[in-house]
């Protein structure tokens, strides 16, 4: 295994023994990170994710096993080897049994010590086993971050990448789930096989069947030759069903059946067809609130959901914005030919400032414009400026303005009401039980517009 460019973050109350590994795991190719404490670990962690962490057992103020604890709550995948004194040993055993990866007592032999990081970073993903990419960083290309969340779900990605495991990325519109999909698709032995995404809210329900299962020749009015349709396009290889929680009723059983038996049928055939495709699939929407809407089967839902990855939206990882709007300035800047070095310094503030509800996807339509229009080397803060609140003023979709509407609309009747449900459906002119799948589509408890007690 090549272990070059992997993170390790070493945490020791010891400067010398510090100073030994870090020359030692320097030598050995790997990119070392020191710690004195645990809470200057911690620390660490705010600015960068390590791919790994070797942590003494013992120390002053917050212990080894506290910090695995506080590592293991945000990053749940990263392995953490713990350094033992002998008198320490069951401590360490117990330790392992909670999830930490390993441990080592010391004196430890150094070719011991960098056997269990390699182990450890194989793993999790750290390094590219013998059979996996040239360079393991090439299936994450497309995803530019710093971000410690952004990391872990890049981790978690990694991990599941091997595997067939249905994956469910949840992720607000303009996150980069499409992206994610398909790094996952790269990072997996279907890598040289068809990656085939598809939007399941942008296509009419009549279509997208014949989309999916594809159809033959005269099934209905258009149908003038055979489709094999996009389960036997990504055949061996990936398919990501974008926005699967628009999904039409009809249609998750039928995609239900398609993935349970492994098998499709063309509309208006009588004959099946095998497939063997790996399934990603992606929504915006809270599909637990769907499902208890009674808007999203729940039997699908388990199918796709083996592992979720939650995409933080761009609000979350702020210190990935610069980098973001460096590479798509690199990239338009050459689409358009113009030459423009880089941002003022003002104009770079508002960019990390504003609010980016349309995440990176907004943030790359944003330095487009500034691009678009730039008469300077430098892009000037009005320019931003201009192009945000452009980007803001655009007219909203007509399913994100009726969800907006039927938002607010129960919200009003919630707070006239006060909380109670019966007068509120009474209003809307809808029976409760109606009323109430309304009110869990929108995360809406009632009892938060409640008067307080006097």
């Amino acid at each position: 295994m090549n272990p070059a460019g992997s993170t390790i973050l070493v945490v020791d109350d010891d400067p010398d023994l510090l100073r030994l590994m870090q020359i030692r795991l320097s030598a050995a190719g790997y990119v070392v990170t020191t710690a004195e404490s645990a809470e200057q670990a911690l620390a660490h962690f705010t600015v960068a994710r390590p791919q790994l962490v070797v942590t003494d057992l013992r120390m002053g103020g917050m212990d080894g096993i506290a910090l695995f604890d506080a590592i293991r709550a945000e990053n749940p995948t990263l392995p953490v080897i713990v350094l033992t004194a002998h008198g320490t040993i069951p401590d360490a055993v117990a330790a392992v049994k909670r999830g930490v990866f390993g441990y080592l007592t010391k004196p430890f032999d150094a070719k011991v010590l960098l056997t269990e990081i390699e182990r450890g970073l194989a793993v999790s993903g750290g390094t590219a086993p013998p059979d996996a990419l040239a360079d393991d960083q090439t299936w994450r290309n497309e995803i530019l971050t710093r971000n410690p969340a952004m990391e872990d779900v890049l981790a978690k990605a990694r991990l599941v990448a091997d595997s067939d495991a249905s994956v469910l990325i949840y992720g607000e519109s303009g996150t980069g789930k499409e992206l994610l999909a398909r790094a996952i698709h790269n990072a997996s032995p279907r890598r040289e096989r068809p990656f085939v995404a598809i939007n399941c809210g942008a296509i009419p329900e009549q279509l997208l069947e014949s989309e999916l299962f594809g159809h033959v020749k005269g099934s209905f009015t258009g149908a003038t030759r055979d489709h094999n349709g996009l389960f036997r396009t990504a055949d061996k290889g990936t398919l990501l069903l974008d926005e699967i929680g628009d999904m039409p009723a009809p249609l998750q059983v039928k995609l239900l059946r398609a993935l349970q038996e492994r098998q499709v049928r063309p509309v208006g055939s009588n004959q099946t067809y095998d497939i063997d495709v790996r399934v990603i699939s992606a929504t915006h929407r809270n599909i637990e609130a769907e499902m208890a809407a009674g808007n999203f089967r729940e039997d699908l839902f388990y199918r796709l959901n083996v592992v979720t990855l939650r995409l933080p939206s761009l609000a979350e990882r702020r210190e990935d914005i610069p980098l973001l709007a460096k590479h798509f300035l690199e990239e338009l800047t050459e689409k358009y030919k113009k030459t423009v070095n880089g941002f003022a310094p003002e104009a770079l503030e508002l960019l990390v400032g504003a609010s980016w509800p349309g995440n990176v996807r907004q943030l790359y339509n944003v330095i487009e414009q500034s691009v678009a229009l730039a008469t300077t080397p430098l892009v000037p803060p009005s320019s931003v400026q201009q192009a945000i609140q452009h980007q803001q003023s655009e007219f909203a979709s007509f399913e994100e303005a009726r969800r907006k509407f039927e938002r607010d609309y129960l919200v009003q009747l919630l707070k006239i009401t006060e909380g109670n449900v019966t007068q509120a459906a009474r209003l809307a002119k809808r029976n409760r039980t109606e009323f109430y799948k309304l009110l869990q589509r929108h995360q809406l408890d009632p009892k938060l517009f409640k008067a307080p007690k006097q």
